[in-house]
């Protein structure tokens, strides 16, 4: 069982995991899944990355298990936060999005697996092993896509805006997708309207499109096709 194991019998105590979710029923669904295990516990649950910093400082877990849609934040940056303040942390992401889209950036960002809500009720507690023991843990078929697509010599030709655009510029292309306007934009992600509209310019620019309506409509169009 590795270094989750190694910890539970030196020290006779059970690994704690932070959850952090803005859906109550999937942490308690989670919770219920990791406390029937004899070393493993939940031992803290934020909804946004206000709590879950607070949370990891107060709690000190072994492990975060993290959303990427949080209820006042966005989980990628949360991911981006506790990496930089605590660098030896795990942290593993259960979504609903789809993994060809997120799982590569929040290996990036610091998280060491990526699984969906659909496949965890199946795999959560493997999941959840290996990325303790210090592993990469992605399904099969995403996995042997980040690998050919980074040993392809001469790379390949970025075709998506996923494969284009970075990674808030991705976050605002996909928030103007599903209605938000520039103001709520910005609320959402805690920046200056000024700034998002910098930001869509760049967009426009990387995707080759000519003005704000072509934006709109492919931010649209995208959103439609990435929804769970």
């Amino acid at each position: 069982m590795g270094r989750g194991a190694a910890m539970y019998r030196k020290g006779k105590r059970r690994i704690g995991i932070l959850l952090v979710d803005d859906h109550p029923l999937v942490r308690e669904r989670l919770a219920e899944i990791i406390n029937r295990e004899a070393d493993l516990h939940v031992c803290g649950e934020a909804e946004d990355r206000h709590e879950a910093l607070q949370a990891v400082q107060a709690r000190q877990p072994d492990l975060v298990i993290v959303d990427l849609t949080l209820k006042t934040s966005d989980g990628l940056e949360l991911i981006k936060d506790i990496h930089a303040r605590w660098a030896s942390l795990r942290m593993l992401v259960v979504s609903m999005h789809d993994e060809s889209l997120h799982a590569e950036r929040v290996l990036r960002a610091g998280a060491l697996g990526y699984i969906t809500k659909q496949e965890a009720t199946r795999n959560i507690l493997l999941a959840i092993r290996r990325v303790l023991d210090g592993d990469i843990y992605l399904n099969e078929r995403i996995a042997t896509h980040i690998i050919a697509r980074l040993t392809t010599r001469g790379g390949i030709t970025a075709i998506t805006p996923a494969e284009v655009l970075a990674d808030r510029e991705l976050q605002i292309f996909e928030l103007t997708g599903r209605g938000l306007n520039t103001r709520e934009i910005a609320s959402r992600l805690h920046i200056a309207a000024k700034t998002v509209e910098t930001y869509r310019a760049r967009i426009r620019n990387k995707l080759n499109l000519p003005d704000g309506s072509a934006l709109l409509r492919s931010a649209i169009s995208w959103a439609w096709t990435r929804r769970p």
